[in-house]
């Protein structure tokens, strides 16, 4: 959707409440009930820029005044442009016929009382800790081996509209783990006594989480990995293993095994919190934080048209094909 969740929303949205102002809403089973429209869209990028060293947290007056900017680039960016240019950017502002479109968050991650430099808390450096000399992913190694267009399997999974595809982290929407893109960074949640799904509106990715059940053989692989969850007291743990070897997390192998922890902390407010351990890649499990707000009453996610109009892929195939006759 265009725009899920403006950046007016009150910052006692973003701050727990006191326990005699918040009952936590629960289902029929006593659990926690995180069923609704949530969005994670957040200035908070994933690793920590390098004038925070390690401070995991900046002071409130850093933030409003980050905020300040992102807001300032925003209205830029919103202004008419020439479509042949671009609009005006402003760090991580992608050009295009305006911002309108776009929609990156415009609050600085609030948790528990910090204003995050980092969704990343571990290491404390705030950055991912790769080994010296990390394998490159399958999906790398079929694309070094075969001519551009060779065929549609060595194309982005994002390109063939298989998952929503971040073509800077090589990563998607729908994850795991599930983080901000460029627009449309919404979910919902459907709980029962047996199941919980997170649909991401990018590519209306579903992921089905079993509850208290059993991993299935490693050789199942699948988009989004087989995901188990359970309840740790109020927080739902979901652990994720056999992602599809073309689903690479910044840089991940198939070994790549993710925890993620959902936290219900006010009325409207999510913590999100996850941990990525992949020994192939990783030199240590690395952990990200970040919060997950309520969408504002009647926004709802939309479908994705991905292949609607879009012309790209069988013209890159076709070419590669005119490329192989004339060759002939």
């Amino acid at each position: 959707m265009k725009r899920a969740l403006l950046s007016t929303v009150c910052l006692t949205l973003l701050t727990p409440l006191a326990a005699d102002e918040w009952s936590m809403p629960r289902t029929p089973a006593g659990h926690p009930d995180l069923q609704g429209y949530w969005t994670n869209v957040t200035q908070t990028p994933l690793e920590r820029p390098e004038r925070f060293g390690d401070r995991r947290a900046m002071s409130e007056e850093e933030a409003r005044e980050l905020e300040a900017r992102a807001r300032a680039a925003e209205e830029r960016g919103n202004a008419p442009s020439d479509p042949g240019r671009g609009a005006p950017t402003d760090g991580n502002t992608a050009a295009a016929y305006n911002l309108f479109w776009l929609d990156r968050g415009l609050d600085v991650a609030y948790i528990d009382g910090e204003y995050r430099t980092s969704m990343i808390i571990e290491p404390a450096d705030g950055r991912i800790p790769y080994v010296d000399d990390p394998p490159p992913s399958l999906l790398d190694q079929w694309r070094s081996e075969a001519p551009i267009g060779a065929g549609p399997e060595v194309a982005t999974i994002g390109e063939r509209c298989l998952l929503f595809w971040d073509f800077r982290t090589s990563n998607s929407s729908a994850g795991p783990p599930m983080m901000p893109m460029i627009y449309n960074s919404n979910y919902q949640i459907v709980q029962t006594d047996d199941y919980v799904m997170i649909l991401a509106e990018m590519m209306n990715d579903a992921r089905i989480i079993r509850l208290n059940g059993e991993h299935q053989p490693p050789e199942r692989v699948k988009w989004m990995g087989d995901s188990v969850g359970y309840w740790d007291g109020d927080t739902l743990v979901v652990e994720t293993r056999n992602l599809h070897p073309q689903q690479s997390h910044y840089g991940s192998s198939p070994q790549l095994q993710v925890t993620e922890r959902f936290t219900l902390v006010a009325d409207g407010r999510i913590v999100y919190r996850y941990t990525m351990d992949d020994p192939a890649v990783f030199a240590e499990p690395w952990t990200a934080e970040l919060p997950m707000r309520a969408l504002a009453e009647g926004e709802r996610i939309y479908e994705y048209a991905c292949h609607e109009g879009n012309y790209a892929l069988p013209g890159i195939l076709a070419g590669a094909r005119r490329q192989e006759s004339d060759a002939q």
